[in-house]
Parts: C-alpha cells; sequence; structure tokens
C-alpha cells in the first residue's frame, strides 16, 4: 500500500477506534508528514519498502538535526513512527513491523512544577473578587475567579474545563470531566470553587451569553463565544502578573499545585491517580517526588539524631 494511504487510514483509526484527542491526532500527523517526505526522500513510497535500517537512519538524523529537537519531541515522534508501523502489522497491510527491533528512547524525568499554596491563593485573589467581594456587571472578573478555582480545585486539563456545558457544572459537589480518549471521570469540587462557579453562573454568565450565539458551554468570551483554551491561558498570565508571581504559571502549573499539595496533605497516590485521569499510576507517582522536601523538613524536625 502508498504510504498516504497506509498514515490515513492509522489516523483514521486512532481517531474512531482508539479515540485520541484531537491535538494528540493533529500532532501524530504532523510527525508522519514529516516521516513521510523523508522516506520520499528515499525513493520510499510503499509501506513494504520500509526497513528496520531506514527507520534507524530516520531517527538518528532527526536526533542530530540542528537545533536539535526538545526530547519530549523526539519521543513523540518516535512514538508516532512506532504506532504507525505497529498498527500496518497488525492490519496485515504490511508483511512485517521495521520498528520491533527498536528501544523507544528514555525521555529525562522532568519534575512538575508547583506553587506554594499561599502563591495559588494569591493567584485566585487576582483573577478576580470572591464572590461576596464581587460589585455589580463585574462579568468577567466573576468567570475568571471561577475558572481558576474550577483549575485548582479539580486539577482538570484546561482543555477539560473550557469543553464543560452548563448542565456539567449542575452535579452539586461533583463533576464529570471528559478526559483523554473521551474517558469520563467524576473529581469532587470544594466549597471555594462551587461558590465562585455559582456565582459566574448567575451572575455573570446570563450576560455574557445575550452578546453572542447561543452556545451550552459554561465558560463564555466577552463577546459570548466559546472560552477558547488560548483566552484562558491568557487570563492566568494575567493574574500572575497582577499577584507578581514571576514563576512560569500555566493552566497546567494548577494541575501540577492540585495533585502536589494532595500528596503532601497526606492523599494516596491511587487516589490522586483517579482525580487526574492518569491510566497508569506510575504517571502519577513522579509528583512524589516533588515532595521529598516536605519529607525531609519533617524528618529533621522529627528524628531525635538527624542534625
Amino acid at each position: 500500500m502508498r504510504l498516504a494511504r497506509a498514515v490515513d487510514a492509522f489516523l483514521r483509526h486512532i481517531t474512531i477506534e482508539r479515540g485520541l484527542s484531537a491535538h494528540t491526532v493533529a500532532a501524530y500527523r504532523r510527525d508522519l508528514a514529516g516521516y513521510l517526505d523523508w522516506l520520499g526522500s528515499h525513493d520510499v513510497v510503499d509501506t513494504d519498502g520500509v526497513t528496520t535500517e531506514l527507520v534507524t537512519r530516520f531517527a538518528a538524523e532527526r536526533a542530530a538535526s540542528d537545533p536539535p529537537p526538545a526530547s519530549t519531541s523526539l519521543a513523540r515522534l518516535q512514538s508516532a513512527v512506532r504506532s504507525f508501523h505497529r498498527f500496518l502489522a497488525r492490519e496485515g497491510i504490511a508483511t512485517e513491523d521495521p520498528t520491533s527491533r527498536l528501544r523507544p528512547p528514555k525521555a529525562p524525568m522532568r519534575l512538575p512544577k508547583a506553587l506554594p499554596v499561599d502563591d495559588v491563593i494569591r493567584l485566585l485573589d487576582a483573577a478576580g473578587p470572591a464572590p461576596e467581594d464581587a460589585a455589580p456587571g463585574e462579568l468577567i472578573g466573576l468567570r475568571d475567579r471561577a475558572l481558576l478555582e474550577l483549575l485548582y480545585a479539580t486539577g482538570a486539563r484546561v482543555s477539560e474545563i473550557v469543553d464543560l456545558d452548563v448542565d456539567d457544572l449542575r452535579h452539586g459537589d461533583v463533576l464529570r470531566v471528559r478526559g483523554k480518549g473521551s474517558k469520563e471521570r467524576v473529581v469532587p469540587v470544594g466549597s471555594y470553587a462551587r461558590a465562585s462557579v455559582n456565582a459566574y453562573l448567575t451572575r455573570a454568565r446570563p450576560e455574557l451569553s445575550r452578546r453572542g450565539r447561543a452556545t451550552p458551554r459554561a465558560f463564555l468570551g466577552a463577546r459570548g463565544a466559546p472560552l477558547s483554551r488560548q483566552s484562558a491561558w491568557l487570563v492566568i498570565q494575567q493574574a500572575a502578573e497582577r499577584a507578581n508571581i514571576t514563576a512560569h504559571v500555566s493552566p497546567h502549573t494548577l494541575r501540577h499545585s492540585f495533585a502536589t499539595h494532595l500528596l503532601q496533605g497526606g492523599a494516596d497516590v491511587r487516589v490522586v491517580q483517579e482525580l487526574l485521569g492518569h491510566a497508569s499510576v506510575a504517571t502519577t507517582q513522579i509528583y512524589t517526588h516533588v515532595t521529598v522536601d516536605a519529607l525531609r523538613d519533617v524528618y529533621l524536625t522529627s528524628h531525635p539524631r538527624a542534625r
């Protein structure tokens, strides 16, 4: 089969059958487009023309390119190529998998950066007023406060929050989140976040909704359109600036802070895994490294011969 047709079949497979997110599918499409261009430059256009030697050369050239790619980008590229060839072999489109004997690169462990609790509180206060302090007509401040309170209260990804509908927020003290692969999980919502979300839904969203076309999306922009991930990112950046937080802050920073603070508070790592929607506890265990400083402090103050 021609490689271009094979890639189309693979992308349909990961979209429809595996249910991968649109962002993941787009990344795989970009990576495989570059891979096909490289194979074409070596006169390979059919699936059975790809050999282990060619795949090895491709990976080596990409790793040695100038400027060198980020380790995460290189790992994702090689993952896309391996998944593609595994699919072809499994479906009988290719006679063998040329990547079966290749070892995937070991990505360096990057510890997530979490904010101290005091900084998170400053960030939330800078985003917008608490419900009891909001002036009449303060629409955007109520929205921004509700957005950040919900991100920190649930540890959800920003894409999961901006994709919420109004009905998703009407389940009391729990939130049903649709994560990667359309998997649904239930996350508790604390009283501060519930109060901010309720204030936004009753006092701000109706007016924002009148400014645009009708949409079930919960979080809306100033003109009534659904709030985008990029706009949510900007909200957090502006709040961090007003709070004089010099560390890099992104939506994922609140997710990291959520997990780290739970573990520091004594939560079981498997409970945190469930709340974050991680498929494997190994992914969640990276947060246990972040709490080493807290463990060291307890040891130094508690053990009679620690000092």
